[in-house]
């Protein structure tokens, strides 16, 4: 079987408008090589000196004393879930429009996933959670997706009427708000994904968790490294979960360029909401004022899944690279089957995932590009 993944991060020059903006990024990559060469004459590989400094500035970015960089933002919600004591026969609530990773954390742990729909905005409905709680329920994780924050006034209600942990799966999120409090910043823990393709990212896998106090920091420094303190005391069994130096060399330079990355998905996406605004055949999700988006992706859904693919296929022919996020909701994956989860039991997610396309919207995409978008899209609609 051959490996799949890096054809995701492969460059085609046949696209006009590409997802795939890696190369564009990091132009100035030969400065990058050569801070790693310090790390590599240091010989300071594993939970080295720029991992503390990473730490300090992120958290400094997102304004929180309790951060801890690991191996990646599936790691990031798995030692979350360790971290409150989640194991085999309890539940975790969240949603099945998210990508595998989600879903494999909370398997991982030992835990069942336990779905409830999406509303038209991807996000978890929050209205229909506290009908999922049992006794057996552990912990809720809200799926920040594509960038959009959850509902989380009504999910930390609903955590703390029965005393719930509330894990964030922020991966899409960084610097996304709900009423100005930043994403990852509501619940137990806040995980974020350090991916080549997220807002924030590397040249590899990696990640980290925002704590909500100094108990739970405490807890998830010692399980991301084995449960070590120093080299021969093991207080707990742990995981081999570190942020490597030289990837944390990486975020380094990229967290200098987030704001500015940030700032152009906005403007992107709020630029193509005025093209589609007028077209009744053309559903976007409503932008709420006590939200701040930060477009991971930008969806629109169209009428069905026939006319959604036509639309693909032609922005492709004109070498526009679209993309569908996800096609298959999680509770109809081979992987799921085992829950006993059947088709039409989360109607608004299956909905979304036959209608729904994502455009590129990202710092090197122009208005030209983007008029051009819109444009196909449009005369496909006539």
């Amino acid at each position: 079987m051959k490996n799949f993944l890096p054809k995701q991060y492969n460059r085609d020059d046949k696209f006009k408008v590409k997802h795939n903006y890696l190369r564009e990024q990091f132009f100035d990559y030969k400065k990058i090589l050569r801070e790693i060469e310090k790390v590599v004459k240091k010989s300071d590989f594993t939970l080295g000196s720029k991992v503390d400094l990473f730490e300090k500035k992120i958290s400094r970015l997102l304004k929180t004393k309790y951060l801890v960089a690991v191996g990646s933002g599936t790691d990031a919600l798995l030692l979350s879930l360790k971290s409150i004591g989640v194991k085999e026969g309890d539940e975790v609530i969240t949603t099945p429009f998210t990508f595998y990773a989600t879903i494999g954390a909370i398997v991982t742990s030992g835990a069942k996933p336990v779905f409830v729909d999406v509303k038209n905005d991807y996000n978890i409905d929050e209205n229909l959670i506290e009908k999922a709680i049992t006794k057996k329920t552990k912990a809720i994780m809200p799926v920040h997706w594509a960038g959009r924050t959850c509902e989380m006034k009504k999910i930390k209600l609903i955590a703390k009427k029965h005393n719930l942990h509330i894990i964030e799966d922020s991966c899409h999120a960084i610097l996304g708000t709900y009423n100005n409090k930043l994403a990852g910043t509501f619940g137990t823990f806040g995980c974020f994904s350090m991916h080549p393709l997220k807002n924030l990212n590397i040249w590899g896998d990696g990640g980290f968790v925002i704590c909500s106090n100094y108990k739970n920091f405490k807890k998830m420094k010692l399980l991301r490294n084995h449960g070590l303190v120093g080299r021969d005391k093991n207080l707990i069994f742990g995981y081999n979960s570190r942020l490597d130096t030289i990837q944390a060399v990486v975020a380094l330079n990229a967290i200098k360029k987030l704001k500015n990355i940030t700032l152009k998905r906005i403007e992107n996406s709020k630029f193509l909401d005025s093209l589609f605004k007028k077209n009744k055949n053309i559903f976007i999700p409503s932008r709420e004022a006590h939200i701040k988006e930060v477009f991971h992706l930008y969806h629109l859904r169209v009428q069905n899944k026939k006319l959604r693919d036509i639309i693909l296929n032609k922005l492709i022919s004109k070498k526009i690279d679209a993309k569908i996020h996800y096609p298959t909701s999680m509770h109809l994956q081979p992987a799921s089957k085992i829950y006993g989860y059947q088709k039409g039991d989360f109607p608004i997610a299956e909905n979304l995932s036959k209608t729904s396309l994502s455009l590129p919207v990202h710092e090197f995409v122009t208005k030209k590009d983007l008029l051009e978008v819109s444009k196909i899209i449009l005369n496909e609609l006539m």
